[in-house]
């Protein structure tokens, strides 16, 4: 209440007026779109492979070490890869609505982050530890689980400490799985705390402060366990041969969010401006600012962004590029949209060029799609600063995956904290105008 009388008049009456007849769709429509995301992706892993073969395939999905990068369409299959991840977005779908939580932008970005990273890293085994060692932290505190949920889910970027323990190094196998959960539950306790405090790190520049956050845990536990004589095997899965059938899917996918969008909301074209016009700055959830619909359709168009410059770049889809396109269309809710997202992927685009890298290499496209954690610098400081970002950032991105040896899936999360530390302050001491949406009203 205080925050609000603080302001000027002028940005009162703005806020208020952006806000009037924003469509009310309801809990429990919010719900059925998350469990249809989840249930598209069971019945397209159901077309790819039989269930017999999506049974075997989950299995070894489940006791892959899954560090980075292990894509689960070629650990176990494409349709295994599909059911992993509808599983994921079911249970935890669940799991939030049990412990009372309101879908929310943040929320959905959480959860279509789960479902994205659960083609490559993610899986039930790995995540559940993390998960129980945050409820554990909230009974340990004595408040509610709900409080906590954001960390509980986007901490599950750490799964790979858990699977590494108990299924990649040479131990007793009895013994290395009890390592492994006992690992993950303390990884999981200590998570919310540490993300508190990290988040003034990068002042919010970094839309994945969890990858931030998951970077300095793993970092942690992989230093531990190098001290034991301990390294991980980070070779590089990737699928051998994509299909056809892949692009359809998130085709129809997005097609059917701009469908959802325009047709819930008749005043979408001027609340959809009004939605590129905000930074992005963390904490920006667009379903409470500017509706659920034009959430949505905001979503359905950066992932139709993101495929467009994946066909730009010449890059093929596989579990990691899924992850990293679901990411991207989960923060449509939570931080990005078309406006702020396009400078740091074009920054990230020309830095290929200057470094020689290639373009539709995996690691550079993922950097493209994963960058966009800094749209809040574009959306905030401008054009060239958001170019700026993501061209530091495709450089940063490459040196500090040792760090954690593969154990945080949110590299480029990790990556960005440090960026978005280094130049907002430097952005500010050079007086760059930051972009306040509600003067332009």
């Amino acid at each position: 209440m205080a925050t609000t009388t603080a302001l000027p008049r002028k940005k009162i009456q703005s806020r208020n007026k952006a806000s009037q007849d924003i469509p009310d769709i309801p809990q429990k429509t919010r719900e059925l779109f998350l469990y249809a995301i989840a249930l598209f992706s069971l019945l397209t892993g159901f077309f790819f492979n039989s269930p017999k073969e999506i049974f075997e395939g989950l299995l070894r999905i489940q006791l892959s070490p899954s560090v980075l990068l292990s894509d689960f369409m070629e650990v176990g299959n494409i349709g295994a890869a599909f059911v992993n991840s509808a599983l994921m977005m079911l249970l935890y779908t669940r799991v939030a609505k049990r412990s009372g939580t309101l879908v929310s932008g943040p929320l959905m970005a959480s959860l279509l982050t789960i479902g994205g990273f659960a083609f490559f890293g993610k899986n039930l085994y790995n995540s559940i530890p993390i998960v129980t060692g945050v409820f554990l932290h909230a009974k340990y505190r004595k408040e509610p689980f709900g409080k906590f949920i954001l960390p509980a889910f986007f901490g599950t970027a750490v799964g790979p400490i858990v699977s590494q323990i108990s299924f990649g190094f040479v131990l007793p196998h009895a013994g290395s799985v009890f390592l492994g959960i006992a690992a993950g539950l303390l990884a999981g306790f200590i998570i919310p705390p540490l993300a508190s405090q990290f988040i003034r790190f990068h002042q919010g520049y970094s839309l994945y402060n969890m990858g931030f956050t998951s970077g300095i845990v793993g970092m942690l536990f992989m230093s531990i366990m190098r001290a034991f004589a301990l390294e991980n095997n980070r070779e590089v899965l990737l699928l051998k041969e994509s299909s056809p059938y892949l692009m359809v899917y998130l085709l129809l996918l997005f097609s059917a969010m701009v469908l959802f969008g325009v047709s819930h909301d008749r005043n979408w074209p001027k609340r959809l401006l009004h939605l590129f016009k905000k930074p992005g700055q963390l904490v920006s959830d667009f379903t409470a600012s500017d509706g659920f619909s034009v959430t949505v359709l905001n979503m359905g168009l950066l992932g139709f962004l993101s495929l467009g410059y994946l066909y730009l770049a010449g890059g093929t889809l596989n579990g990691p590029v899924f992850g990293g396109i679901f990411t991207v269309v989960g923060f449509g809710a939570f931080g990005k949209h078309v406006k702020n997202v396009i400078p740091v992927m074009a920054g990230v685009y020309l830095s290929n060029f200057v470094f020689h890298w290639e373009v539709s290499s995996i690691s550079s496209l993922l950097a493209a799609l994963f960058a966009t954690n800094l749209a809040p610098i574009a959306g905030a400081y401008g054009i060239l600063p958001g170019l700026l970002a993501g061209f530091i950032h495709m450089a940063v991105v490459m040196n500090v995956g040792d760090l954690h040896g593969g154990m945080n899936l949110y590299n480029n999360g990790f990556s960005g904290g440090f960026v978005a530390a280094i130049l907002v302050p430097i952005l500010d001491a050079l007086n760059i105008n930051k972009y306040t949406w509600e003067e332009d009203l």
